[in-house]
């Protein structure tokens, strides 16, 4: 259980989705004030990342006793327990659903990512055959999570936030995906959950 003088750190990039999903758990649970964020670039020199996360990588959490934690869903875990609202439901079929959906979505934005990193790379170089693949796993992804739409959890969970992430990114990095098009009850879910405040505060910029 989190205590009012635990103060922690997190080292996040503003672009990064499982960055976002990680700061929305922070916000739908209320521990802004237990946390300290500071933003950084893990393509940039960061020695005091690289001491806390041996990958350099974002995110990475470290707790007031200097034990630090990564990657994202192992810190959205452990963020869930310090108060009694849970966005992983404690036991049963309901919590492997809501962490099965995690996965489907952190999934997603692997995909995306690297189809992101690959169309960086000169275009001669660049796998078009990879890019292809890499577009199935999104469509089939967002079509699954299409069909699903009405089964996610009543209350906010950790699959909607990681949901949310995943729509976010989609639009900020890929548009030319047009999901929209393809998923029309995921679109007019998307609309009403990013108009909640974690959603908004957490914008990719």
């Amino acid at each position: 259980m989190y205590k009012p003088d635990s103060i922690m750190k997190l080292f996040y990039s503003r672009t990064s989705p499982y960055s976002r999903k990680v700061r929305l758990v922070i916000h739908e649970k209320g521990l802004q004030q237990a946390i300290i964020s500071v933003a950084c670039n893990p393509f940039d020199e960061a020695p005091e990342l690289d001491a806390a996360n041996p990958l350099g990588k974002v995110p990475t959490l470290i707790l007031d006793d200097g034990f630090s934690l990564y990657d994202s869903p192992v810190i959205c875990a452990y963020l869930d327990t310090l108060t009694p609202d849970r966005l992983i439901p404690e036991s049963g079929r309901e919590r492997w659903n809501v962490l099965r959906r995690e996965a489907l979505c952190d999934g997603v934005l692997d995909a995306a990512y690297n189809i992101v990193m690959e169309r960086r790379r000169n275009a001669r170089e660049q796998s078009v055959s990879w890019i292809e693949q890499w577009k199935s796993q999104v469509s089939r992804s967002l079509n699954h999570m299409e069909t699903g739409i009405d089964t996610l959890p009543a209350q906010v969970s950790l699959a909607q936030l990681s949901l949310g992430a995943a729509l976010g990114y989609l639009d900020f990095r890929l548009p030319d995906l047009d999901w929209r098009n393809q998923c029309h009850a995921l679109v007019a879910w998307y609309e009403d959950f990013s108009m909640r405040d974690a959603m908004q505060s957490t914008r990719p910029e």
